[in-house]
């Protein structure tokens, strides 16, 4: 069976701004052009990237962006099942996520995926808690690592 991901649009960021972590994205979609696993991004998430570079950058840069993801092994998902509303909504009621990761987690769990992510500050918390496997692209900040008694 081949691994599955979903990236979030930290994770797409950080891959399309070659900033820290761009490697593991990389690995992982390469991995996909080659038919050994397959990447996933939820419509929601993407619109998260494109405003993100739209004010950064402008929209002629976002579209150019939006054009280069395409080219990407990545299948972008549209629909959002009943089951997904109930989870994203659980996941942004319970730990106060943005509706983006919400979506983007409770797209994982539908597809049974790995959430591509370098959120530690938004997402520790659903790691420890929920059944959800991670795919961390950065390291935990120092100031931020977990006290193990």
């Amino acid at each position: 069976m081949k691994k599955e991901y979903v990236l979030d649009a930290c994770a797409m960021i950080a891959y399309i701004a070659d900033e820290d972590g761009a490697g593991i994205v990389q690995k992982i979609l390469s991995a996909a052009g080659r038919g050994r696993s397959r990447v996933f991004m939820h419509a929601i998430n993407l619109l998260e990237v494109y405003y993100g570079v739209v004010g950064k950058y402008g929209e002629s840069a976002a579209g150019e962006m939006l054009e280069s993801i395409k080219l990407e092994p990545i299948t972008v998902c549209h629909e959002t099942s009943e089951d997904m509303i109930i989870d994203a909504g659980r996941f942004k009621s319970r730990y106060k996520i943005s509706i983006a990761d919400s979506i983007g987690l409770a797209q994982a769990v539908k597809l049974k995926a790995s959430f591509v992510t370098s959120d530690h500050h938004e997402l520790d918390a659903v790691d420890v808690a929920e059944n959800i496997d991670f795919t961390w692209i950065r390291p935990v900040p120092p100031s931020k690592k977990r006290k193990v008694n």
